[in-house]
Parts: structure tokens; C-alpha cells; sequence
């Protein structure tokens, strides 16, 4: 530790991210500091990942329970099951409240000093933290920003937080629309319109491409569309823009051609999720102090180490990792992206394999991927001068997916011979009933 700095690492933000460089870097035997201005774990914890999973919980078991003809087939016979909304947002709020105690409390545990107040990068090796009881500088031999992402509302859409709202509204689950429109038909969208299903709200999903999930590998895409979209209360208008959206009641929604932006058609809604993905969180950091400017989208430019650029240039003793940069917009991702900074902080040079870092989608039933899709793959072998190979292995071949009368399923691997007896591995992506 040196004597010439208050601190050997100062992150500037409390999400997933960096909780996971500061408990990195006290490992590393690093004096570390945690700024945050409002709750710890940042958006995962309060905004995204742990409630919306409380939620798919809760109302997975409803769907599960209400499903009279599979549960009849395993010779099972229930009344009715009702639920109480209220206390399934409870169970969300419950499991925040845990969570992001027991995340302060490893903090405090391992000595990592939480300073409260937003955090400022002020030239060199310096951060300010402005807070209601006033201004603290401190010095840090080197720099993190860990300052995540908010959800993007694209023009022509008016939030009022209660009949058009955001992820970050949706989660307290404070009413239950008769029908929603969502739009976007990304994670977010595919698991608010399973947790709304479940609980009896008719959705439309709107999406502006031409096909529904177009992150998604096709054939996964193809099977999730006819297991999770098909045989619920869901309908689909792909090809749409949202072009107004105007909060009320009913909610007013303009759905206009993609390539004429002309309306063509007009939605009358209870309630309007605007699911269109997420911007980085980067105004008011400071940046212009060491002359690093964000790219038209607002992410922070950093090459392969995590290193802040300005004009290609690594920026001494400053990092950025997780939503901020985009590189991977997961929170297990700027997790790994933390441990790489302490890391290469520590003269042990890591890079991040975002190809080896998996997502998944928490719908009922689940979709999980690692590596590229199946066009990606081709793209990069048709660049090399190689060939893939893809299998496919569906569950209704399955024995244990047969004994749970859960057969509709896809494992699917894509993959390159690189020599005679090894073989590649570039994509796993399965779906099960769960």
C-alpha cells in the first residue's frame, strides 16, 4: 500500500461491478474506498436482476400451479389458486432489502470505506464526492468508474411512472394492468411478459425489427416464440415503431411503419413498459478533467485491460468496467470485468473472454447462451477461412424432461475441429421447461 495517495483504489459506483472490485482489491491487499450517492448494489440488485427475479418467481409458481392439463398428466388435481399481487411485491422489496444489506455488510466486514455522495473524477488520481453535507477530495493511486446504466426511453415516449413506465417502475409491481403493451422483445420484455401473463394481464409486444428477439440465435428465437409468446395471451406486431406514446387512460400508443414513420395503426392500452434497452450512466463524472470523451451513445471509450482512452490513448490510473463501457451489458460481466482491473492494477495482466461469459433470459422455461449466435459463428468463419458444425438436441428425447411432462426444449452447439482431436466449443444455448 502506498503512503502517497488516502487510498490505493477508489470506485466510483456500489452495483454488482464494483462490489466485486472491492472485494478483489482488499484480497489483493489494496486500501480500498466505495463511492455510491444513492443504494448500494446499484441497478441489479434494486432495479433489475434480484427483484424482477423475485417476481418470475412468484409468478412462475402461479402459471405452474394453474396449469391444470399438465399437472392432471403427472395425475395431480389442485382447486383454485389465487394470489395476493401485494405480497408478491413484498417478497421483491423482502429480497432488495437483504441483498443489499448483505452486500453494505461485506463492504464494512473487509474494511472498504462506503463514502455516500456522488462521485466525480477531478483530474489525476483525484475524486471528489459531493454530498448534503458538503464536498470531501480524496486521492487514489488509481481509479474505477463503476457508474451502470439507465433504462433509454426513445423520443415520442412520454413516462409518467404509472400507466407508461420502465423496468425500474415495474418491479414494485404496484398494479395490474388488464392488458400491457410492451415494447422491445429483449430480456427485459420476454420476462415482464411472462411475470404479466402469469398473473392474467393480456401483452402486446411491439418490436421495430423485423423479428421478435434479434439478439437471440434463430433457432432459439423460433422455439421461444412458439413456447413462450404462441400459446399465451400475448400478441405481437414486429416491424413497429412506438412512435408516440402518451400516457392516460387509456394509454395512447401510435405504432407507425419502421421505414416510412407513418402511423398505420393506433393502440388503446391500460399500461404502456417501455423495455427498449438501456444508456450508460456517464454524464457528471468528470471526464473532461482528463480529457476523455464518450462516444456518441455516452459510453466510456476502454480497451481490452478496462483502461479509460482519450484519443486511443490509455489514461493513466483510470478504469471503467460494466454497463458504462458496453462492452456487456450483464452484471456477472462487470464483475469479471472488476476482478481483470485489480488484476492488471496488481502487474497480473488480464484480459476479459466476453465469448466465455454466459446470459440468460429467466423466463418459464429458461433460455440460456454462451458464445455467438449461429450468424455470429458464420460471420467469424467465413472471416477465417473455416467451416462450423452445428447440433441439435431436443428435450422430447429426454428422459427426465419426459418424466416431468416438460418436453418442448432445445440444446444447441456450434462449434469448429481446430485439430484432429479437439474440438471448439463457440456456442451453448439450451431452453428447458423448468
Amino acid at each position: 500500500m502506498t503512503q502517497e495517495f488516502d487510498y490505493d483504489l477508489v470506485i466510483i459506483g456500489a452495483g454488482v461491478g464494483g462490489h466485486g472490485a472491492a472485494l478483489h482489491a482488499i484480497d489483493s491487499g489494496l486500501k480500498t474506498a466505495i463511492i455510491e450517492a444513492a443504494e448500494m448494489g446499484g441497478t441489479c440488485v434494486n432495479r433489475g436482476c434480484i427483484p424482477s427475479k423475485a417476481l418470475l418467481a412468484a409468478s412462475g409458481r402461479v402459471r405452474e400451479l394453474r396449469d391444470q392439463h399438465h399437472l392432471r398428466s403427472l395425475g395431480i388435481q389442485l382447486g383454485q389458486v389465487d394470489f395476493d399481487r401485494g405480497q408478491i411485491a413484498a417478497h421483491a422489496e423482502q429480497l432488495v432489502d437483504t441483498l443489499r444489506g448483505n452486500l453494505t455488510n461485506s463492504l464494512t466486514r473487509l474494511k472498504v470505506e462506503i463514502l455516500s455522495g456522488w462521485g466525480k473524477v477531478m483530474g489525476n488520481q483525484k475524486v471528489v464526492v459531493k454530498s448534503d453535507a458538503g464536498e470531501q477530495v480524496v486521492t487514489a493511486r488509481d481509479i474505477i468508474i463503476a457508474s451502470g446504466s439507465i433504462p433509454w426511453v426513445p423520443p415520442g415516449i412520454e413516462i409518467d411512472g404509472k400507466t407508461v413506465f420502465t423496468s425500474d417502475h415495474a418491479i414494485q409491481l404496484s398494479w395490474l394492468p388488464d392488458w400491457v403493451a410492451i415494447i422491445g422483445s429483449g430480456y427485459i420484455g420476454l420476462e415482464f411478459a411472462d411475470v404479466y401473463t402469469a398473473l392474467g394481464s393480456e401483452v402486446t409486444i411491439i418490436e421495430a425489427l423485423d423479428q421478435l428477439m434479434p439478439t437471440f440465435d434463430p433457432d432459439i428465437a423460433k422455439i421461444a416464440k412458439r413456447v413462450l409468446i404462441d400459446p399465451r395471451d400475448i400478441e405481437t406486431h414486429a416491424g413497429r415503431l412506438a412512435k408516440q406514446v402518451t400516457p392516460g387512460s387509456p394509454v395512447v400508443i401510435e405504432l407507425a411503419d419502421v421505414k416510412t414513420k407513418e402511423v398505420v395503426e393506433v393502440l388503446e392500452v391500460d399500461a404502456c413498459l417501455v423495455a427498449t434497452g438501456r444508456i450508460p450512466a456517464t454524464k457528471n463524472l468528470g471526464l473532461e478533467s482528463v480529457n476523455v470523451t464518450t462516444d456518441r451513445r455516452g459510453f466510456i471509450p476502454v480497451n481490452d485491460r478496462m483502461e479509460v482512452l482519450s484519443q486511443d490513448q490509455p489514461v493513466p490510473h483510470l478504469y471503467a468496467i460494466g454497463d458504462a463501457t458496453g462492452k456487456m451489458m450483464l452484471a456477472h460481466a462487470a464483475s469479471a470485468q472488476g476482478v481483470v482491473v485489480v488484476e492488471n492494477i496488481c502487474d497480473r495482466p488480464r484480459t476479459v473472454n466476453y465469448r466465455s461469459i454466459p446470459a440468460a433470459a429467466f423466463t418459464h422455461p429458461e433460455i440460456s447462451f454462451v458464445g455467438l449466435t449461429e450468424p455470429q459463428a458464420q460471420e467469424v468463419a467465413e472471416a477465417g477461412g473455416f467451416k462450423i458444425k452445428t447440433v441439435r438436441s431436443y428435450f422430447k428425447a429426454n428422459s427426465k424432461a419426459l418424466a416431468e411432462s416438460e418436453a418442448d426444449g432445445l440444446a444447441k452447439l456450434i462449434f469448429v475441429r481446430i485439430r484432429a482431436r479437439f474440438w471448439g466449443v463457440i456456442l451453448l444455448a439450451s431452453m428447458r421447461q423448468i
